[in-house]
């Protein structure tokens, strides 16, 4: 007999295994799924895994696309999902070792999904009622003992009730609204899958408000005045005081005011100093902004890349809301371990000298885990993206320790014929933080001249600057997780997965996110038929209410009930108008497949419209007034093709976008034959004597084939002759002879 731990993932299996051996342990498998046998003191321990969920909620019996539906059970989602039949080994393993298991214990990640993935293994795999629960934060040794000495007798109830909850809650309202809506565009002899969600709804409302607010956007007009001088030979720019003007007669009045002025009097000076706090440490949403902003890495990237360094035990659990760290996690311990990587070693030695070691601990918490955090063992084997995550947060420790920085602002007022104009700049006295966080500091620094009161500055032009107001900006994939958060809807871990949704059902669109007319049909339908499917509202109240499950403070019961009368009420009402909402969404959803498959205009035909199509052997596109016009373009299978909005410089031909995992999105031109296409010079030369066999050079990959000349949509480039077998590939321009 021995104690069964279930971990969540086959990477936290074997760390614990190893933490816990107290030799090697011994590596089995059954049906190709890794096991772990170990001895702990006089405890003998086998340690598996599942791969994330192994159960999932689906209809008990499925009686065609009638709804609403609740009458719901978990079920094992191999049996659910043909993409999915790979989990059945790793729950007939489990099973398999489960039945000479005398205790249970759970170790998967400690938040609401975690307590759901292991409570449906012990009472579905292992037939047992309760497991004892390990608690941790980060996949290191020391952290792991520590969790499974202090194991805890009983699953988290609250927190598993809470996330079965939501669970439950989020089939309800999905599959219920997503069929209200795929039958309402049925009911018009029509065909799209279409969903929504208990997030899902509230979250696209947002975005197409915000499309609304730009498209009814009515820019006003006004003036500012800027004025340029030099003192000492060094520039200045000054605005008038009053900033906007929205009479132009007045901006003209102070024009003709300071005409001919050639110089402007220092009147007042004023500088005032100020502290700037280091940063908060990471908490899921600000890693992900900043990641962001930093790097461009989508939020739904960088939690993948967060989770790829917690389970490498590099990082901390990545899933937090908290932006405290708490003593507990050993700042000293941590640095030094962090010293030990050459990068990091001098900065390591600043923070040491400091007499205390205290973090600048942000207001946000999580009951589960702390902020995120580096655990100081060396990563290897990172790719560039992960690379780029780890030292962003290993810099964010960093600078949560140190000092803050301080700043100066100067506010100069200049007199131009009694005319004032303002200078302003801000220059960092004491970098602080600032170098603890480099290069990702993000602050302009603006140094005035050195001026004393009744100075004199060289005016060389005041201008007067036509402006007018601009629309409200798009949201990012940063900023709109953000206001998701500030509005409390959906979860940390779940919000960059709803607006990848939203994308991917055509609701959404664009780095800068544009709601497509299906998502903005989707929006105004609905408000005007069903409001309650997109009432931000209601979905913040059941957030609230699985918090209070969470707390111990509501029965999941009552949330269920209460969502099941709430759905029946907003169904009943939807089918009163269904072939309404039906008719507007098919509308849309054709306008919106035109719109998104528009490249440009035909370059033979000049009448017809090129458009992106879909056949027996994938995409390609062609000309819509086919058969009388022929023209058609291959384009790359293995990315996502947009319209680039715009002709080729050089042949006038559409430009398109193609877009592939984790890389640039690459712009080129449709026209197989467009000048641009080859390549002039040495690297012309060079390519002509390879394509003739003039000049022959072996792969620098597989040594056994030769360099050839290639050519795809993209271009010309250099390949190895024995692809598919060889991928090496060469750009043109990066080889010389």
């Amino acid at each position: 007999m021995y104690e069964l731990i279930i971990t969540e993932k086959p990477a936290a299996a074997k760390k614990l295994a190893e933490s816990l051996a107290d030799g090697k342990p011994i590596k089995e498998n059954n049906q190709g799924v890794p096991y772990y046998k170990v001895t702990h003191g006089n405890r003998d321990i086998v340690v598996a895994c599942a791969v994330g969920h192994l159960y999932g909620l689906a209809e008990r019996e499925k009686k065609g696309w009638s709804f609403p539906v609740f009458d719901i059970e978990w079920k094992p989602v191999s049996e659910t999902s043909k993409s999915a039949a790979f989990t059945k080994k790793y729950l007939n393993t489990i099973k398999k070792l489960s039945k000479n298991a005398d205790s249970f214990t759970v170790a998967c990640d400690y938040d609401q999904e975690g307590e759901v993935i292991g409570l449906n293994v012990v009472r579905y795999v292992c037939k047992q009622k309760d497991a004892s629960r390990m608690k941790f934060s980060t996949l290191t040794k020391p952290d792991l003992v520590k969790a499974y000495e202090n194991k805890s007798k009983h699953i988290d109830w609250s927190q598993a009730e809470a996330g079965e909850t939501r669970h439950f809650l989020d089939f309800y309202n999905g599959i219920n609204y997503s069929r209200a809506l795929t039958a309402a565009i049925k009911s018009t002899g029509a065909f799209k899958i279409m969903s929504t969600g208990r997030v899902q709804g509230p979250a696209l409302k947002i975005i197409v408000d915000r499309e609304k607010e730009i498209k009814a956007f009515k820019p006003v007009p006004f003036w500012q005045i800027q004025l340029t001088g030099e003192h000492s030979s060094q520039a200045i720019t000054a605005w008038h005081k009053q900033d906007k003007f929205w009479e132009k007669e007045k901006a003209d009045e102070v024009i003709k005011k300071t005409k001919g002025q050639k110089e402007a009097l220092v009147e007042k000076i004023e500088r005032k100093q100020f502290n700037q706090m280091a940063p908060f440490p990471f908490d899921l949403t600000s890693l992900q902004i900043e990641a962001y902003r930093c790097f461009r890495i989508s939020p739904k990237e960088t939690l993948q890349i967060g989770q790829e360094l917690y389970t490498s035990g590099f990082i901390s659990y990545p899933r937090t809301s908290s932006q405290q760290l708490p003593a507990s996690i050993g700042y000293q311990k941590i640095l030094k371990d962090l010293s030990k990587q050459k990068q990091y070693s001098d900065l390591v030695k600043l923070l040491l000298k400091k007499s205390k070691l205290s973090p600048n601990n942000g207001k946000k918490t999580d009951p589960a885990h702390p902020a995120i955090f580096p655990t100081g063992i060396p990563p290897q084997g990172l790719n560039e993206r992960e690379s780029k995550i780890y030292d962003l947060i290993v810099k964010r420790f960093f600078s949560s320790f140190a000092e803050n920085a301080v700043r100066e602002t100067m506010i100069i007022n200049l007199d131009c014929n009694e005319e004032i104009f303002i200078a302003k700049g801000t220059r960092t006295i004491e970098k602080g933080w600032h170098r603890f966080y480099e290069p990702y500091v993000n602050l302009e620094e603006v140094e005035l001249p050195h001026l004393k009161q009744n100075d004199k500055i060289d005016v060389k032009k005041i201008e007067l600057l036509d402006k007018e107001t601009q629309p409200p900006k798009r949201y990012t994939p940063a900023s709109i997780i953000k206001a998701l958060e500030k509005k409390n809807l959906g979860t940390k871990a779940t919000r960059s997965d709803i607006i990848e949704t939203l994308f991917q059902r055509g609701y959404v669109h664009g780095k800068a996110i544009e709601a497509t007319g299906l998502g903005i049909s989707t929006i105004e339908t609905l408000e005007k038929y069903c409001p309650k499917i997109i009432d931000e509202e209601l979905t913040r109240h059941f957030e609230i209410e699985m918090e209070k499950i969470r707390q111990n403070q509501l029965k999941k019961e009552k949330t269920l009930e209460e969502s099941k009368d709430s759905i029946t009420k907003i169904i009943a009402d939807f089918k009163k108008n269904q072939k309404e909402i039906g008719a507007e969404l098919a509308k849309a959803n054709r306008e919106t497949q035109d719109e998104m498959a528009f490249l440009g205009s035909c370059p033979t035909c000049k009448e017809g419209k090129l458009m992106l199509r879909r056949g027996k052997f994938g995409a390609f596109c062609a000309c819509n007034r086919y058969p009388d016009c022929k023209t058609i373009f291959s384009i790359p299978k293995n990315a996502l093709i947009k319209a680039a909005k715009k002709d080729c410089e050089t042949c006038g031909y559409p430009k398109v976008l193609a877009i592939k995992r984790a890389k640039r999105p690459s712009e080129f031109c449709l026209n197989p034959k467009c000048p641009s296409k080859h390549v002039e010079g040495e690297a012309g030369k060079q390519a002509k004597a390879i394509a003739k066999g003039d000049v022959k050079r072996k792969c620098p990959k597989c040594n056994e084939g030769d360099i050839v000349l290639r050519s795809s949509i993209y271009g010309k480039f250099f390949g190895c002759s024995k692809y598919p077998k060889c991928r090496h590939t060469e750009k043109l321009e990066n080889k010389s002879e």
